[in-house]
């Protein structure tokens, strides 16, 4: 007798749904060992790091070994190009447009107006000094590229990266052995991601019912408002921008990418890290959606560094809720500056947990708003983080398929392929 198998995506959708109901449940049991040892601090927090630890052991060495392969297989330095002024275009662009959304539903919903200063403990958060544009240049050429890998530093371990695959491009024949051993490491690495997500399911369930577990629901209704503005425009921007540039640019349907796609958004949603979702983000783009793998092993990198349209649009309403609580009118000119510094600050965010914060006080302190406004929001960031890293890995997914589509190298019978009894990694 032959069992239907569920894909991926249904595991990972329900494994978030139970996660939510059980983290609600025990968010208002009573404090105790059995809740806050035994539960949150244990259970949760030992499956859902094991789960996040895994797949970001994958991360560097994914990262370094795709962008290597990805910049010598373009074949050669003029193609190289067209992709990278194609994929920053769409990135850049994309991000500015997500700042102007946010900024336009905050000032329809006006998510500061009338909230009880009193009513909220306000913590003093300071922000390093920003960085010149010009430091933040040179400082993505790394002087030591070992040290880089060691640390995680994306943006130089990109840049690293790039210049192997082009040095290995222009060598020619001479250096096709070591090509060859980086595309064995991309298929040993992608093996590993392979292993790990037999966890997705129970990972992600365990890092829902831990956050909900510590914030429940009333954690969030003082800043209700803000939360609602945040979501809207995510959606709006999913549907209307990523939906209309998908269908206008590339002629594929919205809805198909979204239902292939679905898992590496769960992932997301949970994680809260668009570079610990880099392995399902390039498993389902290249072998569910039918992207190009050498551009996918260009863009997608690249893209969880310096595509971030979800924290974007986190960045516009919360500056616009830190003004209205603060009393302090927002300008055309303010508008304007905070579009250009979260467009800008984009570039050098790590797609970690909890750098959308960071990136935000950036913006505070270019704008002159009150840093320690970011404090009203800290205590829920990790509600914003989940879903504006779900809208930042989609959009890195959808500028490859598009791309892949306009260089003619996207694979038609993959996207026509449903994978509905099977899960996403083979």
């Amino acid at each position: 007798m032959s069992q239907k198998k569920l894909g991926l995506a249904v595991k990972v959708l329900i494994g978030l749904a139970i996660g939510f109901v059980i983290g609600l449940i025990v968010h208002y049991m009573p404090g105790g060992t059995l809740r806050d040892d035994v539960l949150i601090n244990g259970v949760f927090q030992f499956v859902g790091q094991v789960f996040l630890r895994g797949i970001m052991m994958c991360v560097v060495p994914l990262v370094f070994v795709s962008l290597v392969n990805g910049a010598a297989s373009m074949g050669d330095i003029k193609k190289l190009g067209k992709v990278g002024g194609k994929t920053m275009a769409f990135y850049l662009v994309t991000t500015a447009v997500a700042i102007v959304i946010g900024l336009a539903l905050a000032f329809i919903i006006n998510p500061g107006i009338g909230l009880d200063m009193g009513a909220i403990d306000t913590v003093d958060v300071s922000a390093s000094e920003g960085k010149g544009l010009a430091q933040v240049l040179y400082e993505m050429v790394p002087r030591n590229p070992i040290q880089a890998l060691a640390e995680g530093n994306m943006l130089q371990i990109i840049i690293f990266a790039i210049m192997t695959g082009i040095a290995l491009t222009m060598i020619g024949d001479k250096g096709k052995k070591v090509l060859e051993l980086f595309e064995q490491l991309n298929e040993l690495v992608m093996k590993l991601v392979s292993m790990v997500m037999i966890l997705a399911p129970f990972g992600v369930l365990c890092l829902v019912a831990r956050t909900f577990g510590q914030v429940g629901v009333a954690a969030v209704v003082p800043l209700l408002k803000t939360v609602a503005a945040v979501y809207i425009a995510l959606a709006i921007h999913l549907v209307a921008v990523y939906g209309g540039m998908l269908k206008g640019l590339s002629g594929l349907s919205p809805a198909r990418f979204f239902k292939k796609f679905f898992p590496a958004m769960a992932v997301a949603f949970s994680t809260a890290s668009s570079s610990a979702t880099l392995p399902v983000t390039m498993d389902l783009t290249i072998n569910k959606i039918g992207a190009s793998k050498d551009i996918s092993s260009f863009a997608l990198p690249l893209g969880a560094t310096v595509n971030m349209d979800g924290t974007a649009i986190y960045q516009g309403v919360s500056a616009v809720f830190i003004a209205q609580v603060y009393g302090i009118d927002v300008t055309p000119a303010m508008a304007l500056m905070i579009v250009f510094s979260a467009t800008l600050a984009s570039i050098g965010t790590a797609g970690v947990p909890g750098a959308g914060a960071i990136m935000l006080s950036m913006v505070l302190q270019t704008v002159g708003l009150p840093l320690e406004g970011l404090g009203l929001i800290l205590g829920i960031d990790r509600i914003f983080d989940m879903g504006r890293t779900a809208m930042n890995i989609t959009g890195d997914a959808v500028c490859t398929t598009i791309i892949s589509k306009q260089e003619g190298e996207f694979n038609e019978e993959i996207w026509n392929t449903d994978f509905g009894k099977e899960g996403a990694t083979e």
